[in-house]
């Protein structure tokens, strides 16, 4: 994965990332819609509508970039790490 810098994340478009508000997990290429998986359970300050939202733009980034997700659900990602899902 090709590291961000703090200037290069800054001068994405808030529609770059999963989390637009807090611009956490920018979706800019295949590796980063992984890594936007794999620590989906682990951004926290955010509502659970937020949360769907931000799944909702992951899956469309990942058709983008052809990224293959075993989840059909934001909640799975919870659930697969043993995790209890955030109440609003």
């Amino acid at each position: 994965m090709s590291k961000l810098s703090d200037k290069d994340k800054e001068n994405l478009p808030e529609s770059a990332f999963a989390f637009p508000k807090e611009r956490k997990e920018p979706l800019i290429d295949a590796r980063h819609v992984q890594e936007a998986v794999a620590r989906f359970n682990q951004v926290q300050g955010v509502s659970n509508e937020e949360r769907e939202e931000a799944w909702h733009r992951i899956q469309k980034a990942a058709k983008k970039f052809d990224v293959e997700l075993r989840e059909n659900d934001w909640h799975d990602l919870f659930e697969q790490n043993e995790r209890e899902v955030p109440r609003d």
